[in-house]
């Protein structure tokens, strides 16, 4: 989730058409997309794996302390508490920040080649394992954490936290494990214009389902197989109805940044920044804060950067800022943090993939769609979608994907493209296991039913 700093405030929003005009903004001719690869990753005591708390000698702000020591890292403080880390203006290497119970967040920076993002995630990797080993301190790449309750989970020191903790059982039975015990990667791509952004939304929303299959590693909690293959996934779909789901509004007739506006609307605020600090605005709805008409700030009128703010709120399977974001993957380790930005960036910046991504899906109903986004969190792969299954159909995904790639034809110093970073899903389309399945395949053969090896054998 993105940190708030104090900056210079926006004047107060004075129409729906500023919030429209906000999204187009965003346009950018093809010569200027980049690819924003994001992951997080678990925090773990390597002596006896239980969650690293935020203070203490070898806590997380002992970690973020020794990151500005090594790695030439800036802090940025909340009530005196170092919550996230930026590298100087000017210099790669994007923000680190923190998920409410110690995940470890790279918010990459907008680079031109997947093979930039893939070296920016070495770099950081190499960074968190020098700075990491000498505190006791491991990463895990999973969706979900495979042992520790949500008791078991620290939480850090970040306020808004506290209003989303106080908010999320009102509205679903799963928000707090989304907030404690997931972990995600997400790549951030651009769009030319209106029309482009309703296409790779549209291509986004109904494939994110066969990312979250090729990408499952979540199948246990608490120390036991949970009986899925996403349980990452899972979990969103009890966390939030107003603000998660595949928006079946975006395939309709008339989809657009207005369309998308309408909806954020209505949509329950969590919190308003104001001096340093967060007020709680939970359940009440940014439309009435455009009419001055928000209960804890009355008669005073938004900012863009609170709509800014309050779109970050927001969690759909693809979230629509000034680019789009795919949400649909579990966390994973090193060659899946590469692998998920060459699928999208294959569908979707070469324009005959994105036509073919379009034709795959032009007659698949929102109902189906929604049917594939329920079912593939228990079922992966197997999943049936009418005559054919997950893989069958991942299977042609990933062939429009490496033609897009392909057409794309951005090499790295050895001569490679980026379909390099391919090969992983294209190995778990071929056996037919994604990375829960071999999961499961160890903890119920040479792991003996214990899922302790995993901090082992599956830490970066």
């Amino acid at each position: 989730m993105s940190t708030r700093e104090d900056t210079l405030s926006s004047p107060p929003i004075e129409s729906k058409d500023e919030l429209v005009d906000w999204f187009a903004e965003g346009c950018k001719p093809a010569e200027q997309w980049r690819i924003g690869t994001e992951h997080e990753k678990f925090v773990f005591n390597t002596a006896d794996r239980t969650p690293v708390p935020y203070d203490g000698p070898t806590g997380i702000n002992a970690l973020m302390r020794a990151m500005i020591t090594c790695c030439g890292w800036q802090p940025i403080e909340e009530d005196g508490n170092i919550i996230a880390l930026r590298k100087p203006s000017g210099v790669a290497g994007g923000t680190i920040s923190l998920e409410p119970g110690g995940q470890f967040e790279l918010s990459g920076a907008p680079l031109e080649t997947v093979h930039a993002t893939c070296a920016e995630t070495g770099t950081h990797l190499r960074e968190v394992l020098s700075v990491g080993e000498p505190l006791g301190i491991g990463f895990l790449g999973l969706g979900f954490s495979p042992k520790w309750t949500i008791a078991e989970t620290p939480l850090m020191p970040k306020p808004r936290y506290g209003i989303m903790m106080d908010y999320m059982p009102k509205v679903g039975s799963r928000g707090l494990d989304m907030m404690f015990r997931t972990t995600t990667i997400q790549v951030n791509l651009d769009f030319s214009d209106e029309a482009d952004m309703v296409k790779k939304l549209r291509v986004g929303l109904a494939l994110q389902p066969i990312a979250t299959a090729l990408f499952a590693s979540s199948p246990f909690t608490e120390g036991k197989p949970n009986g899925f293959k996403s349980m990452r996934s899972e979990v969103w779909r009890d966390t939030d109805p107003d603000r998660t789901g595949i928006l079946p509004f975006a395939f309709e007739d008339g989809m657009g940044f207005e369309r998308y506006v309408d909806y954020a609307l209505k949509v329950p605020m969590y919190f308003v920044y104001r001096n340093g600090q967060y007020i709680d605005a939970s359940g009440s709805c940014f439309g009435d804060f455009l009419e001055g008409k928000l209960v804890q700030l009355p008669g005073e009128k938004p900012t863009l950067d609170d709509w800014s703010d309050h779109l970050t709120t927001l969690f759909p399977e693809v979230r629509l800022k000034r680019f789009l974001e795919m949400r649909g993957a579990d966390g994973g380790r090193w060659d899946r943090i590469c692998a998920l930005p060459a699928l999208w960036v294959g569908l979707l910046y070469d324009q005959d993939a994105l036509g073919a991504a379009c034709d795959l899906i032009s007659d698949w109903s929102v109902e189906e769609i929604q049917t594939l986004r329920d079912v593939v969190p228990r079922d992966g792969l197997a999943t049936r979608f009418r005559d054919q299954n997950v893989q069958m159909l991942a299977a042609k995904v990933l062939k429009i994907a490496r033609a897009g790639l392909l057409a794309r034809g951005r090499l790295n110093a050895e001569g490679c493209d980026e379909t390099i970073f391919l090969s992983t899903l294209e190995d778990i389309v071929a056996s037919g296991r994604s990375v829960s399945d071999e999961l499961l395949a160890l903890y119920h053969g040479r792991w003996e039913e214990r899922v302790a090896p995993i901090f082992e054998e599956f830490a970066f």
